[in-house]
C-alpha cells in the first residue's frame, strides 16, 4: 500500500487554508445581522464570527505571542475534553465586543496571513503549542494547519446555514482536514469514560483517501493512516464531506447513510454509530 507524502500534503493544506481565509473574510464582510441565528443552536451569527476571531487569535498568538492572557479563559484540566472545550468556547466568544465583531473580517484576514507567513518553510512536524486543548498540549504544525482549515470551513458553514449567504466545502479540502487532523485529534478527544472496557477496531475508508485505522482499547485510542492489513470489527466507507460533517456534529449519521454517502460493513457493522459517541467533536 502506498503511503502519503507528509510534506506535499502539508503544502496542499496551506494552499487550501490561504484560499479559505480569503473566502472567510469576504463572508464575514457580508454579515448584515449579527443577531441572526446560526447553525450552532446556542450562538448567533455574531457569536460564530467572534469564535472564529478567537480561533485565529489563538493560532496566530501561539507563534507570535501576541496574546498571552489565557489564565482567565482556559478552563482547568478537569472533566472530559468536550466539557473543557465547551467552557473555553463560552468564555472566549466574549473576547470581542459588538463593535469589534464588525471588524472581524480584517482581523481574520490579517491573523491568517500572519500564521501562513510565520510558518512558511517550517516542516509539517514542527511543534505547535496548543494549551487551549489542555495544558502542555503540543501538536504538529500539520495538525494545527488542518485544524485552522477545519475551523474556517465548518464555522463558515455555521454562519450561512440559516441565511441566504453561500458557502461550500470542497471534497479535496475535506480530505485534507481528515488526513491532517484525525490521527492526532481523535485520540485526544476520546471520551475515556465511555471507552472504558471497549475493545474495537474501525477501518475508516474515506473515498479518494485517506484511510484510517481507528483502534480503541483500554480506554485509549490510536489512529494510523494507511495501516498494514489487520482484522477490523467495523468498516466505514464515506465521502470526505459526509464524514467531516458527521465527525464534527454538523449532520446526523443517518442522513449520509440514506443518501449512500456513508456505508457500514465488516463483521460488526452495527458498531458504526458508536464511533461518534466514543469520539467527541475535535
Amino acid at each position: 500500500m502506498s503511503g502519503f507524502d507528509p510534506g506535499a500534503e502539508h503544502a496542499k493544506c496551506r494552499a487550501a487554508l490561504r484560499v479559505t481565509i480569503a473566502r472567510l473574510a469576504r463572508l464575514l464582510r457580508e454579515i448584515s445581522d449579527q443577531d441572526a441565528p446560526s447553525g450552532v443552536p446556542i450562538w448567533t451569527v455574531g457569536d460564530v464570527a467572534a469564535h472564529l476571531g478567537t480561533v485565529y487569535l489563538a493560532f496566530c498568538s501561539a507563534l507570535t505571542g501576541e496574546f498571552e492572557d489565557w489564565a482567565g479563559i482556559l478552563p482547568p484540566d478537569e472533566g472530559t475534553f468536550g466539557d473543557r472545550l465547551a467552557a473555553l468556547n463560552a468564555s472566549a466568544v466574549r473576547l470581542f465586543d459588538r463593535d469589534e465583531r464588525r471588524r472581524l473580517a480584517d482581523f481574520v484576514a490579517e491573523r491568517g496571513e500572519t500564521f501562513l507567513r510565520v510558518t512558511e518553510g517550517l516542516g509539517p512536524d514542527a511543534p505547535f503549542a496548543a494549551p487551549w486543548y489542555g495544558q502542555g498540549t503540543v501538536l504538529t504544525l500539520a495538525t494545527a494547519t488542518g485544524l485552522l482549515l477545519s475551523e474556517s470551513l465548518l464555522h463558515g458553514l455555521d454562519i450561512t446555514r440559516r441565511s441566504k449567504l453561500a458557502w461550500a466545502i470542497e471534497s479535496d479540502h475535506a480530505r485534507l482536514v481528515l488526513g491532517q487532523v484525525m490521527p492526532t485529534m481523535m485520540p485526544l478527544t476520546l471520551d475515556a469514560s465511555r471507552a472504558r472496557g471497549v475493545n474495537v477496531a474501525y477501518d475508516v475508508v474515506i473515498r479518494g483517501g485517506p484511510r484510517l485505522a481507528v483502534v480503541i482499547d483500554g480506554g485509549a485510542a490510536t489512529v494510523v493512516r494507511d495501516a498494514p492489513p489487520r482484522a477490523y470489527d467495523c468498516r466505514i466507507s464515506a465521502t470526505p464531506l459526509a464524514f467531516l460533517l458527521v465527525a464534527f456534529r454538523r449532520t446526523p449519521a443517518w442522513k449520509p447513510l440514506v443518501r449512500g454517502q456513508m456505508r457500514a460493513g465488516g463483521r460488526r457493522p452495527w458498531l458504526a454509530p458508536r464511533l461518534t459517541r466514543l469520539i467527541t467533536s475535535p
